[in-house]
């Protein structure tokens, strides 16, 4: 029977510290859709500060958070939004925009960075002068960290050159900053300033941060009020939602001093992974908490038998496409658990190939 459990899935899978129950025990609270819960408003209005934004919202998660977004930019229907093809809201938020907003995604490659190339942007915005049949470019999207890149960091010359691009042409500029915490420890810039490019940022509490639940969105003070109707017409405005976000208040004050050690444990990971034989790793592409690595075709191991082989250790991991699989650091993993995790993942190979006949 398997006694340790070492769940590398998401940085989402983390549980309430004791801080945090008691916070939300404790919580003062009130009708939040009437405005007057004091710890929303508490948290609402300490991430507008984080944010360098005049205003913040909460909202139950980051895909409504960023379909909010999306929609209060793009209020006429038809509208385009610039974004990377492999983005979250392109990829993972069931083609919200579209289905609900009917927002037209125009998607750029992105780069392996998480970036994409400024000039394709721009090649991508639409001419105003022939919009009888194009749709109207109003908005671009970008992510920080990039999650399908592996926890990449957009930089903040990257940004701000993005950000003048959306000026020139009239845009909106939007960040899905669902890690933004990430990428400010990661690259040493302080979250206000990698996002002063921005017309809207949203800020995930459920994942690096290791909140219970929740997402935040900034900017000016006209957008929020905006945003404000659209989160009560998706159904996300709450009544004493204060309970919630007392657990966030807790999260920034312990757990943003926490995202360095996550880093370092994952380049440990990383590192670890690379030596092991059957598999393949950019060790260097490891910025945040997030790991990919591949099987080796050759091998012939599958990424499910190996999950499964993890699984039976305790270990338990997502797979990101054939062959890859991804591993996710959070405050509660242990240097131990790492190492651990290596100890297993190396006795699975071993043993995966020695069952299929290999070396």
């Amino acid at each position: 029977m398997v006694t340790r459990r070492v769940d590398l899935r998401s940085d989402t899978v983390t549980k309430p510290t004791e801080t945090m129950r008691a916070a939300m025990a404790s919580a003062e609270v009130d009708d939040d859709v009437l405005g007057y819960d004091p710890t929303a408003a508490r948290l609402e209005t300490e991430m507008a500060r984080i944010m360098g934004k005049e205003a913040a919202l909460f909202v139950p998660s980051g895909t409504m958070a960023n379909l909010i977004c999306v929609l209060t930019h793009c209020q006429i229907r038809g509208s385009e939004v610039i974004l990377g093809d492999y983005s979250h809201i392109h990829i993972y938020e069931n083609g919200g925009i579209s289905t609900i907003g009917g927002v037209h995604p125009r998607t750029v490659k992105n780069n392996e960075d998480g970036t994409m190339d400024i000039n394709l942007i721009e090649e991508a915005i639409r001419d105003p002068s022939f919009e009888i049949c194009y749709p109207t470019t109003r908005l671009i999207c970008l992510e920080n960290s990039h999650a399908h890149s592996g926890g990449r960091c957009l930089s903040v010359e990257y940004t701000d050159e993005v950000g003048d691009l959306a000026k020139k042409y009239g845009l909106k500029l939007h960040i899905d900053g669902a890690r933004i915490f990430n990428a400010s420890v990661a690259l040493g810039v302080p979250v206000d300033r990698l996002v002063r490019a921005a017309d809207s940022v949203t800020a995930c509490l459920s994942k690096g941060l290791g909140a219970p639940a929740g997402t935040v969105i900034a900017g000016s003070k006209t957008f929020i009020s905006k945003a404000k109707i659209l989160r009560k017409t998706l159904g996300g405005a709450m009544r004493q939602v204060g309970v919630i976000c007392a657990a966030a208040l807790v999260a920034l004050g312990e757990n943003v001093g926490k995202l360095e050690s996550d880093h370092k444990k994952a380049k440990i990971l990383a590192e670890g992974l690379n030596k092991i034989e059957g598999l393949k790793i950019n060790v260097a592409s490891v910025e945040t908490n997030i790991v990919y690595f591949d099987i080796l075709e050759e091998e012939g191991i599958t990424e499910i038998e190996l999950l499964k082989k993890l699984e039976a250790h305790g270990i338990h991991a997502m797979a990101e496409g054939r062959l890859k699989i991804r591993l996710v650091i959070h405050h509660q993993i242990s240097e131990n658990d790492v190492q651990y995790t290596l100890s297993c993942i190396q006795k699975a190979v071993t043993g995966l190939k020695a069952e299929n006949g290999g070396n």
